[in-house]
């Protein structure tokens, strides 16, 4: 494992398919099909996160999955990563 791999704190490692938040890594479906349904499934349930069980927690985590295979929520997930860099780096 490379140190920029084990220094990585929220995403996805695409050669393992795990998508990795903190010190969890957890393993991702192969099939493209399943992980945007899975990325869906959680945007729904974020959605409804008034609700128990269900929680706001969801939404950028149904992201991250969906934006391993679709481009148009990638390039909008950089986006913002960028907009927070900035944000966090000016005085």
């Amino acid at each position: 494992m490379t140190e920029a791999q084990k220094t990585k704190k929220f995403g996805i490692d695409a050669s393992r398919h795990e998508l990795i938040v903190g010190a969890w890594r957890l393993p991702l479906p192969q099939s493209r099909t399943l992980r945007i349904t899975l990325g869906a499934a959680l945007l729904f349930g974020g959605i409804l996160g008034f609700l128990p069980v269900l929680g706001f927690w969801m939404v950028p985590l149904g992201l991250i999955v969906l934006s391993h295979d679709l481009a148009f929520v990638r390039r909008q997930r950089r986006k913002l990563s960028v907009w927070w860099a900035r944000k966090r780096q000016t005085p």
